[in-house]
C-alpha cells in the first residue's frame, strides 16, 4: 500500500481522502488466508471494507483517517452500497 495519500488521490481520480473520523464499530472475520475487516463510522451509514493478511487490535472508539472508494457488494441477493478502503490510519 501507498503511504502518502496525495499520490494516490492524484493518481485515481475517484477515491477519497477522510480525516479524524471517528469509529463506532470494527469487526474482524476469517476468510481463507485474510481478514476481513468492517468499519463503521459516525454520522456514515455505509460500512467501510478492507482485508489484511493476520488479526488487528480494534479500532472501535478510535479516530481514524482513511482513503477510500465508492463500491457494491451483493448479500443476500441484493445489492448494497459499500466503501472499498485503499488506506487507513489512526489519527
Amino acid at each position: 500500500m501507498c503511504s502518502d495519500p496525495d499520490k494516490l488521490l492524484k493518481k485515481h481520480d475517484q477515491l477519497i481522502h477522510s480525516e479524524m473520523l471517528n469509529v463506532v464499530s470494527h469487526v474482524q472475520r476469517r476468510c481463507g488466508e485474510w481478514m476481513i475487516n468492517t468499519v463503521m463510522v459516525e454520522g456514515v451509514d455505509v460500512p467501510f471494507k478492507y482485508k489484511r493478511k493476520s488479526k488487528y487490535k480494534s479500532l472501535a472508539g478510535a479516530q481514524i483517517n482513511m482513503t477510500y472508494y465508492c463500491d457494491s457488494e451483493e448479500v443476500a441477493g441484493f445489492e448494497m452500497e459499500i466503501m472499498t478502503v485503499v488506506r487507513i490510519r489512526r489519527a
